[in-house]
């Protein structure tokens, strides 16, 4: 529990209160009482309308479940069902045709294309590796995956046949990128050579660089004929800090953690220190990268992900003794902590045209994303900051978001530099709208859905009709299995082609190899192909994934989607209770390590929820599924000295039970309100 400081009438966390004053203010010419009176000013203004936003929020949500009550199944009448949707303010008016009016937008955001990365703020090591994955090498990305053939056995030293592909892969990849480059390393000129220096030749093409490194005495360079020791590509242009779905966050404690590393990614003076190998080894933030009288930035261009609308914190208390809104905190004190990149404070810098970027999830339509704006407003004003400075990006994540995007767009249009399709917590919002329309279609069946096609088609040509190209990012999701490199070359090189000028990877190497995408397709002349097209109509969008009306699956159909649901909040819920860990990779219900956060939590429990309502399932099916799979992912941590298994009275079990049979009642099938209450319960029992 925190103690707590007197701060302008607010109850400061002293941890809070210690970070902001003695790190985070110094040199950025706010002064404490401003910064303190500021924040109180923000909670009295926005505090009544963030409580009427969600509870505008509810009450939509009981008229929906009152309309799928008197109209079970898939809907029948879809003109009747959108007009019931205008009439309860849950779909509003296309707005008036509109171009986004941003400025100031770094390269990697308005003008080039490329991998994105997605990182726990609560991991040093993590945050930096994700910063510093702006270059990779090819050669080390080919060798450790399957993205060739299959991955290297371990142990045993360098294999020379699979050295041989590595170089041979990459070599053909040159040879489609950048052909004649072999000219270019014998001394020649090239179109696509932007510098040369001795040991590297650097090459741009589509707006990505390519450096081939020439290192005689290299034991790859020595043998090579041409002596190319490695090709690096530049990877992760732009990475996301979470604050928000890959993070354990639930107090003053964790949260002056998460900003704490945000603070000296914004300095550029964040080290890491861990034990590989038997040997302790320190890891910092990469240095920018030069060619000659050529200088690029050395690291991904970072934006920081924000909580939303919902959740309370109680590193603040409010006059009235109730916590402050999350996603007030989080703007005023990660836009803070940012200055120290506008003003120069520390070694490097982010922002080269004094802009900071702030990714905004869970907003529920237009409304919340005028809330945000005037937010942003608000901090700007506290800060000294000039109107915009602060950028946001919208996860176009939640149904009456994706069904109104172009209006959530105008609501930012001056700040706005990315959208971004949600498919995981896009599924879940799906879900809990229609609990009541019948039982949902089988996990796995939801992406083949009929709305997903329109909604990841609408996120792209809704984003070119309001002029996000050369502007902003238009994103497409993640690629949850990051042992599955092979796979992952061949399906996510749908994204460029479909217009998406950035993509989610779940590690840097992952991000080197899914480069080789954007040179493969010139996400651009996609853009501009498909600026002419139609948006996809809202119907396809607005069909519900409901069961026909009678459809009746076999026993062995529900106990195997009981059990992957049941495995897979386990695995995830465990180690978030237990250890504190918002993102990993955790061991699926057939042993394949998948990204796990609390989006692909709330499908599982919302869907595990709605099967229960509707009598697919019996509440004792339920529980059996958990004590079957709870012996199951006991057995796959069993390598881990700090796990805790799932028996007894384990808070984890307590947390899994409950998304599950309090599942209709979570505001919008959100797992956060639970899984905040049964971790603060977890950490007060130590």
């Amino acid at each position: 529990m925190s103690a707590y400081v007197d701060r302008a009438g607010l109850k400061i966390a002293s941890e809070l209160a210690e970070f902001i004053e003695g790190k985070a203010l110094p040199g950025t010419g706010v002064a404490p009482d401003a910064f303190w009176s500021g924040l109180a000013g923000i909670t009295d203004r926005f505090v009544p309308v963030n409580r009427a936003l969600l509870a505008k929020r509810d009450a939509i949500q009981a008229k929906l479940d009152d309309w799928h009550k008197a109209n079970p199944g898939p809907i029948a009448d879809m003109a009747a069902y959108q007009a019931f949707l205008r009439e309860i303010g849950y779909l509003v008016a296309e707005p008036a045709p509109f171009t986004i009016g941003t400025q100031n937008v770094d390269d990697e955001i308005a003008t080039m294309a490329g991998p994105q990365l997605v990182v726990p703020a609560l991991n040093d090591r993590f945050v930096l590796n994700a910063a510093n994955a702006r270059w990779g090498s090819l050669y080390d990305a080919f060798y450790g995956t399957d993205a060739l053939d299959a991955a290297p056995a371990q142990g045993g030293g360098y294999d020379t046949v699979r050295g041989a592909a590595v170089i041979e892969a990459a070599r053909q990849f040159l040879n489609s990128t950048i052909p004649g480059w072999e000219d270019a390393v014998a001394g020649g000129e090239h179109a696509a050579l932007v510098a040369r220096k001795p040991g590297g030749l650097l090459f741009r093409h589509n707006g990505l660089h390519i450096e081939i490194v020439i290192d005689a005495e290299h034991p790859v360079g020595k043998d090579d004929p041409l002596h190319v020791a490695d090709v690096v590509l530049e990877a992760a242009l732009t990475t996301i800090i979470d604050l928000e779905d890959s993070v354990a966050a639930v107090d003053a404690e964790d949260k002056v953690l998460g900003y704490s590393n945000w603070l000296g990614l914004m300095r550029g003076d964040l080290t890491a220190s861990f034990e590989k190998g038997g040997k302790v080894m320190t890891r910092a933030v990469q240095a920018d990268r030069t060619w000659g009288e050529t200088t690029l930035h050395g690291r991904s261009l970072l934006f920081v992900r924000n909580v939303g609308h919902l959740m309370t914190n109680p590193a603040v208390l409010l006059a009235d003794g109730s916590e402050i809104p999350e996603g007030m905190l989080d703007a005023l004190v990660t836009s803070l902590c940012a200055m120290h990149d506008l003003k120069g404070l520390g070694t490097w810098r982010n922002s080269r045209n004094g802009s900071i970027y702030i990714v905004k999830p869970k907003q529920h339509g237009p409304e919340e994303c005028a809330f945000t704006n005037e937010l942003f407003d608000a901090v700007e004003d506290v800060l000294g900051l000039p109107r915009h400075t602060v950028k946001v990006g919208v996860m176009d994540e939640e149904r009456r978001t994706s069904a109104n995007l172009a209006a959530c767009i105008e609501a930012v249009k001056d700040r706005i530099v990315f959208i971004n399709t949600g498919f995981l917590d896009r599924t879940g919002d799906e879900m809990h709208t229609a609990m009541h329309a019948g039982p949902m279609i089988r996990k796995a069946a939801m992406k083949s859905s009929a709305w997903i096609q329109a909604y990841e088609a609408r996120n792209v040509q809704i984003g070119l009709a309001c002029g996000l190209s050369g502007k902003a990012q238009i994103g497409k999701g993640m690629w949850a299995a990051p042992d599955m490199m092979k796979d992952m070359m061949a399906q996510k090189i749908g994204h460029p082609k479909a217009g998406a000028n950035t993509a989610w990877v779940p590690s840097p190497t992952a991000a080197t190899l899914h480069a080789m995408h954007y040179h493969q397709v010139s996400v651009f002349d996609v853009q501009q192909e498909l600026a002419s097209q139609p948006t996809p109509a809202l119907d396809a969008l607005l069909t519900i994934p409901a069961a026909p009306k009678g459809h009746n699956w076999s026993d062995e159909e529900v106990r195997e989607e009981l059990e992957n649901n049941a495995q897979g909040i386990l695995g995830y819920v465990v180690r978030w209770i237990d250890q504190g860990i918002g993102c990993s990779k955790v061991p699926d219900i057939h042993d394949v390590g998948l990204m796990e956060d609390r989006a692909t939590l709330r499908i599982s429990s919302q869907h595990m929820a709605n099967w229960l309502h509707h009598g697919v399932c019996t509440k004792d099916q339920v529980d059996a599924a958990f004590a079957k799979m709870a012996a199951k992912v006991d057995a796959q941590n069993a390598g881990d000295p700090l796990y805790e298994k799932l028996e007894g009275d384990s808070v984890a079990l307590k947390a899994a039970r409950a998304l599950v049979f309090e599942g209709l009642a979570q505001p919008n099938g959100y797992t956060e309100p639970l899984l905040h209450r049964f971790r603060q319960e977890k950490k007060a029992s130590r």
